[in-house]
Protein backbone atom coordinates (compact mmCIF):
# COMPACT_ATOMS: atom_id res chain seq x y z
CA UNK A 1 0.00 0.00 0.00
CA UNK A 2 1.43 3.31 -0.80
CA UNK A 3 2.03 6.05 1.47
CA UNK A 4 -0.25 8.28 -0.19
CA UNK A 5 -3.20 5.79 0.54
CA UNK A 6 -2.30 5.49 3.81
CA UNK A 7 -2.43 9.24 4.69
CA UNK A 8 -6.10 9.28 2.60
CA UNK A 9 -7.09 6.33 5.31
CA UNK A 10 -5.87 8.38 7.97
CA UNK A 11 -6.92 11.48 7.81
CA UNK A 12 -10.77 10.03 6.64
CA UNK A 13 -10.38 7.78 9.85
CA UNK A 14 -10.01 11.06 12.14
CA UNK A 15 -12.37 13.03 10.63
CA UNK A 16 -15.19 10.42 10.73
CA UNK A 17 -13.94 9.54 14.89
CA UNK A 18 -14.60 13.96 15.38
CA UNK A 19 -17.50 13.76 13.15
CA UNK A 20 -18.91 11.14 15.81
CA UNK A 21 -17.91 12.91 18.62
CA UNK A 22 -19.70 16.22 17.49
CA UNK A 23 -23.05 14.51 16.68
CA UNK A 24 -22.97 12.72 19.73
CA UNK A 25 -24.27 14.39 23.31
CA UNK A 26 -21.57 13.70 26.28
CA UNK A 27 -23.24 12.39 29.11
CA UNK A 28 -24.32 15.13 31.45
CA UNK A 29 -23.94 13.01 34.79
CA UNK A 30 -22.08 9.34 34.24
CA UNK A 31 -22.73 7.26 36.61
CA UNK A 32 -21.03 7.70 40.28
CA UNK A 33 -18.34 5.16 41.44
CA UNK A 34 -19.93 6.02 45.01
CA UNK A 35 -21.86 8.25 46.83
CA UNK A 36 -19.98 8.27 49.63
CA UNK A 37 -18.32 11.81 49.13
CA UNK A 38 -21.29 13.47 48.60
CA UNK A 39 -22.99 12.06 51.39
CA UNK A 40 -19.96 12.66 53.92
CA UNK A 41 -20.36 16.10 53.00
CA UNK A 42 -23.82 16.57 53.36
CA UNK A 43 -25.38 14.29 56.04
CA UNK A 44 -24.13 17.27 58.77
CA UNK A 45 -26.84 19.51 57.57
CA UNK A 46 -29.98 16.75 57.54
CA UNK A 47 -31.67 16.87 60.94
CA UNK A 48 -34.42 14.37 62.45
CA UNK A 49 -37.67 15.33 63.72
CA UNK A 50 -39.61 14.39 66.53
CA UNK A 51 -43.01 15.67 67.75
CA UNK A 52 -45.59 15.72 70.18
CA UNK A 53 -49.47 16.37 70.17
CA UNK A 54 -51.87 16.72 72.50
CA UNK A 55 -54.98 15.04 72.13
CA UNK A 56 -57.95 16.44 73.89
CA UNK A 57 -59.87 13.88 75.43
CA UNK A 58 -63.54 14.47 73.95
CA UNK A 59 -66.64 14.15 76.27
CA UNK A 60 -69.21 11.91 75.36
CA UNK A 61 -71.58 13.18 72.34
CA UNK A 62 -74.42 11.22 72.65
CA UNK A 63 -76.29 9.57 75.57
CA UNK A 64 -75.37 6.17 74.01
CA UNK A 65 -71.39 6.92 74.49
CA UNK A 66 -72.29 8.34 78.10
CA UNK A 67 -74.02 5.40 79.17
CA UNK A 68 -70.68 2.84 77.75
CA UNK A 69 -68.41 5.55 79.71
CA UNK A 70 -70.52 5.56 82.81
CA UNK A 71 -70.17 1.98 83.48
CA UNK A 72 -66.88 0.63 81.46
CA UNK A 73 -65.06 3.64 82.32
CA UNK A 74 -63.78 6.61 80.04
CA UNK A 75 -59.94 7.80 79.06
CA UNK A 76 -59.30 10.16 82.27
CA UNK A 77 -56.17 11.75 80.15
CA UNK A 78 -55.61 13.27 77.19
CA UNK A 79 -53.50 11.20 74.46
CA UNK A 80 -49.54 12.29 73.33
CA UNK A 81 -49.59 11.36 70.12
CA UNK A 82 -46.20 11.26 68.64
CA UNK A 83 -44.55 11.14 65.27
CA UNK A 84 -41.46 11.83 63.47
CA UNK A 85 -40.14 13.05 60.39
CA UNK A 86 -36.74 14.76 58.86
CA UNK A 87 -35.73 18.31 58.00
CA UNK A 88 -32.75 20.18 57.06
CA UNK A 89 -30.34 22.81 57.75
CA UNK A 90 -30.67 25.94 55.72
CA UNK A 91 -28.81 29.13 57.45
CA UNK A 92 -25.57 28.24 60.01
CA UNK A 93 -28.01 30.27 62.65
CA UNK A 94 -30.28 27.09 63.00
CA UNK A 95 -33.01 27.88 60.20
CA UNK A 96 -34.61 24.84 59.30
CA UNK A 97 -37.05 23.43 56.50
CA UNK A 98 -39.74 20.49 56.38
CA UNK A 99 -42.92 19.42 55.79
CA UNK A 100 -45.78 21.13 57.42
CA UNK A 101 -47.45 17.88 57.94
CA UNK A 102 -44.42 16.92 59.88
CA UNK A 103 -44.89 19.58 62.59
CA UNK A 104 -48.37 20.65 61.87
CA UNK A 105 -50.56 20.85 65.48
CA UNK A 106 -47.28 19.93 67.57
CA UNK A 107 -47.50 21.25 70.98
CA UNK A 108 -43.61 20.05 71.18
CA UNK A 109 -40.87 20.11 68.34
CA UNK A 110 -37.35 18.14 68.57
CA UNK A 111 -34.99 18.46 66.71
CA UNK A 112 -31.94 15.66 66.56
CA UNK A 113 -28.70 17.13 64.51
CA UNK A 114 -26.45 14.12 62.89
CA UNK A 115 -24.04 14.88 66.09
CA UNK A 116 -26.57 13.41 68.35
CA UNK A 117 -27.22 17.11 69.75
CA UNK A 118 -31.13 17.38 70.88
CA UNK A 119 -32.42 20.65 70.76
CA UNK A 120 -36.27 22.64 70.95
CA UNK A 121 -37.73 23.77 68.26
CA UNK A 122 -40.15 26.94 67.21
CA UNK A 123 -42.38 27.37 64.41
CA UNK A 124 -41.54 30.34 62.37
CA UNK A 125 -43.56 29.98 58.90
CA UNK A 126 -45.81 27.82 57.25
CA UNK A 127 -47.69 27.28 53.78
CA UNK A 128 -50.55 24.84 53.67
CA UNK A 129 -50.82 25.07 49.67
CA UNK A 130 -47.34 23.43 49.08
CA UNK A 131 -46.85 21.68 52.38
CA UNK A 132 -43.76 23.89 53.58
CA UNK A 133 -42.85 24.72 57.07
CA UNK A 134 -39.74 26.54 58.29
CA UNK A 135 -39.12 25.81 62.10
CA UNK A 136 -35.78 27.03 63.88
CA UNK A 137 -33.34 25.82 67.06
CA UNK A 138 -31.26 28.07 68.97
CA UNK A 139 -28.00 26.26 68.68
CA UNK A 140 -24.25 27.58 68.85
CA UNK A 141 -23.07 29.40 65.14
CA UNK A 142 -21.48 27.18 62.75
CA UNK A 143 -24.55 24.97 61.95
CA UNK A 144 -23.77 23.18 58.53
CA UNK A 145 -26.39 24.81 55.50
CA UNK A 146 -27.45 22.97 52.50
CA UNK A 147 -26.72 24.99 49.22
CA UNK A 148 -30.29 25.09 47.46
CA UNK A 149 -30.21 24.53 44.05
CA UNK A 150 -32.33 25.05 40.54
CA UNK A 151 -35.08 22.70 40.41
CA UNK A 152 -35.90 23.70 36.61
CA UNK A 153 -32.41 22.65 35.67
CA UNK A 154 -32.76 18.92 36.29
CA UNK A 155 -33.62 16.58 33.99
CA UNK A 156 -35.41 13.07 34.01
CA UNK A 157 -32.73 10.56 34.33
CA UNK A 158 -29.96 13.16 36.63
CA UNK A 159 -28.91 11.30 39.83
CA UNK A 160 -30.91 12.29 43.44
CA UNK A 161 -29.65 11.46 46.71
CA UNK A 162 -32.37 11.38 49.39
CA UNK A 163 -31.50 11.34 53.27
CA UNK A 164 -33.95 10.96 56.17
CA UNK A 165 -35.65 9.46 58.72
CA UNK A 166 -37.50 6.64 57.62
CA UNK A 167 -39.32 4.40 60.08
CA UNK A 168 -37.03 5.69 62.64
CA UNK A 169 -33.90 4.89 61.17
CA UNK A 170 -32.08 8.04 61.00
CA UNK A 171 -29.84 9.32 58.19
CA UNK A 172 -30.67 6.91 55.94
CA UNK A 173 -29.10 7.06 52.50
CA UNK A 174 -31.09 5.88 49.60
CA UNK A 175 -30.15 7.26 45.96
CA UNK A 176 -31.92 6.97 42.51
CA UNK A 177 -32.56 8.91 39.41
CA UNK A 178 -35.41 11.99 38.83
CA UNK A 179 -38.23 9.64 37.04
CA UNK A 180 -40.95 12.79 35.79
CA UNK A 181 -41.22 16.32 37.01
CA UNK A 182 -44.44 17.93 36.74
CA UNK A 183 -46.37 15.20 38.58
CA UNK A 184 -49.76 16.24 39.50
CA UNK A 185 -50.95 13.53 42.45
CA UNK A 186 -54.09 15.55 43.77
CA UNK A 187 -52.44 17.28 46.58
CA UNK A 188 -53.74 20.50 45.89
CA UNK A 189 -53.93 23.48 43.16
CA UNK A 190 -50.36 23.66 43.47
CA UNK A 191 -49.28 20.12 42.34
CA UNK A 192 -45.90 20.68 40.36
CA UNK A 193 -43.78 17.52 41.98
CA UNK A 194 -40.54 15.97 41.00
CA UNK A 195 -41.16 11.54 41.04
CA UNK A 196 -38.46 9.91 42.06
CA UNK A 197 -37.15 6.17 42.41
CA UNK A 198 -35.00 6.85 45.27
CA UNK A 199 -36.50 5.02 48.56
CA UNK A 200 -38.69 7.43 50.39
CA UNK A 201 -40.62 6.24 52.97
CA UNK A 202 -42.64 7.02 56.37
CA UNK A 203 -40.22 9.47 58.09
CA UNK A 204 -38.39 10.81 55.00
CA UNK A 205 -41.23 13.50 55.31
CA UNK A 206 -39.11 17.02 54.98
CA UNK A 207 -35.97 15.80 54.14
CA UNK A 208 -33.34 17.32 51.50
CA UNK A 209 -33.11 15.07 48.07
CA UNK A 210 -29.81 16.31 46.19
CA UNK A 211 -28.84 16.57 42.62
CA UNK A 212 -25.38 14.98 42.34
CA UNK A 213 -23.31 18.03 43.03
CA UNK A 214 -25.01 17.88 46.64
CA UNK A 215 -27.02 21.11 46.39
CA UNK A 216 -30.91 20.19 47.39
CA UNK A 217 -33.49 20.29 44.59
CA UNK A 218 -36.72 19.04 46.61
CA UNK A 219 -38.02 18.10 49.36
CA UNK A 220 -39.13 14.38 49.94
CA UNK A 221 -43.47 14.89 50.64
CA UNK A 222 -44.90 11.99 49.14
CA UNK A 223 -44.99 8.13 48.67
CA UNK A 224 -47.54 5.94 46.82
CA UNK A 225 -48.75 3.46 49.82
CA UNK A 226 -49.46 0.77 47.02
CA UNK A 227 -46.32 1.39 44.91
CA UNK A 228 -42.53 0.64 45.31
CA UNK A 229 -39.97 2.83 43.56
CA UNK A 230 -42.51 6.25 43.55
CA UNK A 231 -42.08 8.79 45.63
CA UNK A 232 -42.45 12.97 45.31
CA UNK A 233 -40.62 15.52 46.29
CA UNK A 234 -41.45 19.29 46.13
CA UNK A 235 -39.19 21.56 43.85
CA UNK A 236 -36.99 23.76 45.65
CA UNK A 237 -37.21 26.72 43.37
CA UNK A 238 -41.02 26.73 44.40
CA UNK A 239 -39.74 27.21 48.09
CA UNK A 240 -37.19 29.36 47.65
CA UNK A 241 -40.12 32.39 46.37
CA UNK A 242 -41.30 31.70 49.21
CA UNK A 243 -38.76 31.76 51.91
CA UNK A 244 -37.75 35.33 53.06
CA UNK A 245 -41.98 35.74 52.95
CA UNK A 246 -42.05 33.20 55.54
CA UNK A 247 -39.17 34.09 57.56
CA UNK A 248 -40.66 37.93 57.67
CA UNK A 249 -44.23 37.17 57.85
CA UNK A 250 -44.57 33.76 58.77
CA UNK A 251 -47.17 32.89 56.12
CA UNK A 252 -47.29 33.50 52.58
CA UNK A 253 -49.71 36.08 50.40
CA UNK A 254 -50.62 34.99 47.02
CA UNK A 255 -52.28 36.97 44.28
CA UNK A 256 -56.37 35.82 43.62
CA UNK A 257 -57.74 36.60 40.20
CA UNK A 258 -61.01 34.33 40.85
CA UNK A 259 -61.69 32.03 38.24
CA UNK A 260 -62.14 28.21 37.82
CA UNK A 261 -60.76 26.37 34.34
CA UNK A 262 -60.50 23.68 32.25
CA UNK A 263 -58.56 22.34 29.20
CA UNK A 264 -60.01 22.60 26.42
CA UNK A 265 -60.99 19.45 24.05
CA UNK A 266 -61.56 19.45 20.32
CA UNK A 267 -65.48 19.15 21.20
CA UNK A 268 -65.29 22.32 23.33
CA UNK A 269 -63.93 23.90 20.87
CA UNK A 270 -66.40 23.25 18.26
CA UNK A 271 -69.13 23.78 20.32
CA UNK A 272 -67.82 27.10 21.39
CA UNK A 273 -66.95 27.81 17.85
CA UNK A 274 -63.30 29.34 18.40
CA UNK A 275 -60.37 29.54 16.48
CA UNK A 276 -58.13 28.56 18.73
CA UNK A 277 -56.39 24.83 19.69
CA UNK A 278 -54.45 26.01 23.53
CA UNK A 279 -55.76 27.68 26.23
CA UNK A 280 -57.29 27.54 29.79
CA UNK A 281 -61.28 27.53 29.49
CA UNK A 282 -63.03 29.83 32.01
CA UNK A 283 -65.79 27.29 34.04
CA UNK A 284 -66.73 29.86 36.44
CA UNK A 285 -66.29 33.07 37.48
CA UNK A 286 -66.46 34.47 41.49
CA UNK A 287 -68.76 37.38 41.60
CA UNK A 288 -66.73 40.61 42.33
CA UNK A 289 -63.60 38.86 41.72
CA UNK A 290 -60.59 40.49 39.87
CA UNK A 291 -61.50 38.34 36.92
CA UNK A 292 -65.44 39.96 36.73
CA UNK A 293 -64.67 42.96 37.10
CA UNK A 294 -62.50 42.95 33.98
CA UNK A 295 -65.32 41.60 32.32
CA UNK A 296 -64.36 38.09 31.47
CA UNK A 297 -67.02 35.56 31.53
CA UNK A 298 -67.76 31.67 31.76
CA UNK A 299 -67.01 30.02 28.60
CA UNK A 300 -64.37 32.65 27.89
CA UNK A 301 -60.40 31.13 26.64
CA UNK A 302 -57.35 32.26 28.29
CA UNK A 303 -54.79 32.04 25.57
CA UNK A 304 -52.17 34.37 27.38
CA UNK A 305 -51.22 35.62 30.59
CA UNK A 306 -48.73 38.48 30.90
CA UNK A 307 -47.62 37.56 27.52
CA UNK A 308 -46.91 33.74 28.42
CA UNK A 309 -49.29 31.68 26.51
CA UNK A 310 -50.88 29.15 28.16
CA UNK A 311 -50.37 25.51 26.52
CA UNK A 312 -50.77 23.87 30.12
CA UNK A 313 -53.82 24.82 32.25
CA UNK A 314 -51.74 23.71 35.08
CA UNK A 315 -49.35 26.20 35.27
CA UNK A 316 -52.01 29.13 35.05
CA UNK A 317 -52.79 28.48 38.64
CA UNK A 318 -49.72 29.04 39.78
CA UNK A 319 -48.63 31.78 37.71
CA UNK A 320 -51.69 34.23 39.07
CA UNK A 321 -50.55 32.97 42.84
CA UNK A 322 -46.83 34.49 42.08
CA UNK A 323 -48.04 37.41 40.87
CA UNK A 324 -48.02 40.58 43.60
CA UNK A 325 -51.08 41.73 45.42
CA UNK A 326 -52.01 44.97 43.09
CA UNK A 327 -50.30 44.17 40.10
CA UNK A 328 -52.24 45.33 36.85
CA UNK A 329 -51.86 42.33 34.30
CA UNK A 330 -52.29 42.04 30.69
CA UNK A 331 -54.54 38.64 29.10
CA UNK A 332 -55.68 37.59 25.72
CA UNK A 333 -58.90 35.77 25.47
CA UNK A 334 -60.91 34.17 22.71
CA UNK A 335 -64.12 34.70 22.97
CA UNK A 336 -66.36 32.91 20.26
CA UNK A 337 -64.58 33.44 17.09
CA UNK A 338 -62.96 36.83 18.74
CA UNK A 339 -59.34 37.37 20.23
CA UNK A 340 -59.68 40.55 22.67
CA UNK A 341 -57.14 41.94 24.88
CA UNK A 342 -58.01 42.38 29.05
CA UNK A 343 -56.85 44.04 31.90
CA UNK A 344 -57.12 43.17 35.30
CA UNK A 345 -55.57 44.10 39.00
CA UNK A 346 -54.64 40.93 40.80
CA UNK A 347 -56.08 41.18 44.65
CA UNK A 348 -55.08 38.72 47.62
CA UNK A 349 -56.14 35.42 48.02
CA UNK A 350 -58.12 34.98 50.94
CA UNK A 351 -59.21 38.39 52.00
Amino acid sequence: MKIREIKRIFIFSLLLLLSSDHNSAPLAQPMPGTFADIVDKEKPLVVNIYTTQIIKRQKAQDSYQEFFERFYGAPQKDIKKRSLGSGFIISSDGFILTNLHVINRATEIKVRLADSREFDAKLIGKDEKIDVALIKIDAPAGLPAAILGNSDAIRVGDWVIAIGNPFGLAHTVTAGIVSAKDRMIGAGPYDDFIQTDASINPGNSGGPLFNINGEVIGINTAIFAAGQGIGFAIPINMVSEILQELKEKGRVTRGWFGISVQALTPELIAALNLNVTEGALITDVDKGSPADKAGIRRGDVIIEFEGKKITDITFLPRMVARMEVGKKINLKIARNSEIREVTAVIEKMGR
